[in-house]
Parts: structure tokens; sequence; C-alpha cells
């Protein structure tokens, strides 16, 4: 579904990625594992069309990606939950969800959004509960909430989501996590998932990457990875053993 070829991304004269690859089928959640600053960001902003590319090619479904800027790949059904939640804190919960169906308004009806927040409602409950309130009122979670929700109201063909559990405590992370099986297993959702809780992504996910200093150093089967010494090691509590990561 989604084809990332040779993917070379720099900052001035830093390589943030240096020729990455990576094939997400549909339907699939692929997980990018790695530590901070190996990349990972840099890779959905890269997809999502928010920073330049030095070389390399994006395709979802053979349609090649790079020649579109970010709005018109959130309108193909590329959507990106960044990083930070990034809700508009001065609007309502159901404005940030209308805004999140900005990108495909000329192509469903009123009648087909009012059915797809019905739908995030039902994922998200206490959104519902809260649609009339601001949205820089809700709890840290309640946001995080807000900020994959307004990705899900236009329907996205790929979720790219960056650091989901971010900040939260543990008893939310689960909720999230929850929902993203939920959404996957019920919707079909294909979703590309960076998170720092590589047990917790590793245990939801197909397929895996781990990103270092730019670079792919290992994939493979998301089950394979779980068992994988150096994984294990490295992201499932051991003692890091993979040599640290340079700023991107």
């Amino acid at each position: 579904m989604l084809s990332v070829q040779d993917l070379t991304v720099a900052y001035g004269a830093v390589e943030a990625l240096r020729g990455v690859s990576l094939e997400i089928q549909e339907g699939d959640v692929v997980a990018v594992l790695g530590a901070n600053g190996a990349g990972k960001t840099t890779l959905l902003k890269a997809i999502s069309g928010l920073v330049p590319l030095r070389s390399g090619t994006i395709s979802l479904k053979g349609e090649n990606l790079t020649k579109y800027l970010a709005y018109r790949l959130a309108g193909m059904g590329v959507v990106h939950i960044p990083e930070g939640r990034r809700v508009f804190a001065t609007l309502s919960v159901e404005e940030n969800l209308n805004l999140g169906a900005w990108s495909v308004r000329n192509k469903i009806s009123s009648q087909q959004l009012n059915s797809n927040k019905d739908w995030v409602f039902s994922l998200f409950p206490v959104l519902k509960e809260r649609k009339k309130q601001l949205a820089g009122t809700l709890s840290g979670g309640e946001q995080q909430m807000l900020a994959i929700a307004r990705g899900l109201v236009s329907k996205p063909k790929i979720l790219l989501l960056d650091e989901p559990s971010l900040g939260l405590a543990p008893i939310l992370v689960m909720e999230i996590f929850k929902v993203i099986e939920q959404i996957h297993a019920e919707e079909g959702v294909t979703i590309l998932l960076v998170e720092q809780n590589a047990r917790k992504a590793l245990a939801i996910a197909d397929y895996g990457y781990i990103l270092e200093t730019g670079k792919i150093a290992l994939q493979d089967e998301a089950a394979e990875l779980r068992e994988n010494e150096h994984v294990k090691a490295a992201y499932l509590g051991g003692q890091r053993i993979l040599k640290e990561q340079r700023p991107s």
C-alpha cells in the first residue's frame, strides 16, 4: 500500500534519514522504534509532506506522493497525528473534529460527516460528553484522544501516529492502545506507529522497523522482534546495547 524507497532527508548538512526503505501492506499496523533522535518523527513528516526530501520516493497504491503538498496528501487519506497532540486549544472539541474533516469537505456530505463524528464519539465517549468544551481545557489524556479522533474523522487510508502514549498515565496508555487496536480490527485502518513504548507497540503491530541514526538497523515480523535479543535488551527492559542515537 505505502512504499518508501531510499529516502534521505536532511536539515542543512545533517542527514536525519539516510536511504530508508519500508513497505506497509494495506490493513497492517507497522511500528517504527528507535531511540530519541533516530529519525522516527522525521520519517512521518516526510511521508505526510511536512519536510522536503533530499532523495527517494514515497508512493501510496502506486501514486507518487512527493509531488503533492501536505494538505493535498491529507485529502488523499494520508493523516498524520503529530507528537504533542497539537489540538486547537481555543476551539471546542466538535470544532476540532470539523477541522479534521476539512481536507475532505468536498468529498463527503454533512450526513457522512455527522456519521463519522458519531463513530469517533463511540471510540471516545468522553469527547461526546465534552463536545462543546474548549479543547485547551481538556486533560492531557483527553487532548490525545481528541488528536486521534480529529485524524480519524476523515476516515483516512493510512494513519501516521507519532508517540500517542507520550506523557500519559499508564491507565490512559492502555486506553489509547485499546482504541488503536479497535480501529484496526473493526475498520481495517492501516497504521504506521512511532512509539517509545516498544512493548505496547510490538504487541499490536504486524511488522516492525528499528531506526538507528537515520537508517534501518533491523526489520522483521513484530512477533520475531519481540523475541530478538537485541530488541529485548535495547527496548523491552534490558540494558541498552544499540549505540546511542545522534539528534535528528
